[in-house]
């Protein structure tokens, strides 16, 4: 199949949509598919068009920018005319361009898949507030324009504000999850790179250092944790510096995660094997995201591959992957004392969340996702 996708920002951008995104590519034109991804060059560095993994990424370029979105005067006539010779169109919002590409490729009679990563909040602001709307906008006449709309659980579209209006065409695909294999010696190797001692128990989270992560209350955690674990460190992993839009976040929690001393490490954005191994090196995952901007964590499965347990915020579709493998605890968003709790009750017996590691590796691949999207496709491109 020839399928189009379309969405703002793809990698070496860094997020859970954009990751989502390049796996699904990924698996897609493994399976022999043609996939072009169109999105914005939203760094003038990037190539312009580039053959990556097997698949075409056009990159257009950027007028202006609002808040965190991106004006591309040439995204209409481009998207138009992939459109023409796409099987399929699939759509990832949040994204403002997604309303009208949608709107064209049904008039041209080309079916539109929509993965609704998240109902978007940006922060307070005249400008952030316009741009909200717009996306809210944008938002509806996507889902009405489309012929399915895809999200990661139930749970997450019941609770939505947004996808509540649009159950009827709501179809439940897990995110895709891989990680490279590797091995004790690599393992070892970046505990060493890291100075873990191996009588220390390491507490990982994995994201960008943005508010509705939660970070903060991650930080005021660990004293409580410290005082049962006194050997317990944090490793972040993720962009920590020079967060778009996250400045002012940035400099409220750095004096607090100083006074941590050793006890919190920043190791950046770490390549997929790198990453694999922390994942392993770790005792716990936490991801104390706040609101619904985090709609699920693929990081959180990312960990149970690697047969480490997680504790996660008691969130619509983010409490799920703990529900359905029962690898780690769930709590109350915001609440620190609670999440030094589960954090020391895992850390105290770790084998008792530990799961089955295979399973969920094999129920969560990006091949076995690639698999659903594919019927969907061709179940609509039958019809159309």
């Amino acid at each position: 199949m020839n399928i189009l996708v379309c969405l703002t920002y793809y990698r070496p951008h860094y997020s859970g949509l954009t990751i989502y995104a390049e796996r699904l590519a990924r698996a897609l034109a493994e399976s022999g598919h043609q996939v072009t991804v169109l999105t914005s060059r939203y760094d003038h560095n990037l190539p312009a068009q580039i053959e990556q993994d097997g698949v075409k990424v056009m990159r257009l370029n950027v007028a202006w920018r609002v808040s965190k979105g991106v004006i591309m005067p040439s995204m209409p006539f481009q998207a138009f005319q992939l459109a023409k010779k796409a099987d399929v169109v699939h759509l990832h919002v949040p994204q403002l361009d997604a309303s009208y590409i949608a709107v064209l490729s049904r008039l041209i009679g080309k079916p539109v898949v929509l993965t609704y990563h998240c109902d978007l909040m940006l922060p307070k602001g005249l400008v952030h507030k316009i741009a909200n709307q717009v996306s809210h906008l944008a938002n509806h006449v996507s889902a009405i324009a489309a012929n399915v709309i895809v999200t990661n659980t139930r749970d997450y579209a019941e609770h939505s504000p947004f996808l509540r209006h649009y159950l009827n065409k709501v179809q439940v695909i897990q995110p895709p999850t891989e990680l490279p294999p590797v091995s004790e010696a690599e393992i070892e190797q970046l505990r060493m790179k890291v100075g873990i001692q191996n009588d220390e128990q390491v507490i990982v989270m994995a994201a960008r250092l943005a508010t509705e992560k939660g970070v903060e209350f991650l930080v005021q955690a660990m004293p409580e944790v410290l005082e049962r674990h006194p050997k317990a460190r944090v490793l972040f992993v993720g962009q920590h510096e020079n967060v778009f839009g996250e400045e002012a976040y940035a400099l409220k929690l750095t004096p607090l995660i100083e006074r941590l001393g050793k006890a919190w490490s920043f190791l950046g954005v770490l390549p997929s094997q790198e990453l694999a191994a922390v994942f392993h090196l770790a005792n716990v995952l936490v991801l104390p995201s706040i609101n619904s901007t985090e709609s699920y964590g693929m990081v959180q499965v990312e960990a149970m591959t690697c047969g480490t347990p997680v504790v996660a915020t008691d969130l619509p579709g983010v409490r799920q992957p703990v529900a359905m493998t029962g690898m780690g605890l769930v709590v109350p968003p915001q609440d620190a004392k609670a999440l030094a709790h589960a954090i020391n009750t895992i850390l105290d017996n770790p084998v008792r969340f530990r799961g089955d590691a295979a399973a969920v590796a094999e129920r969560f691949s990006s091949k076995t996702i690639a698999q659903q999207y594919v019927a969907i496709y061709k179940k609509l491109a039958e019809k159309s």
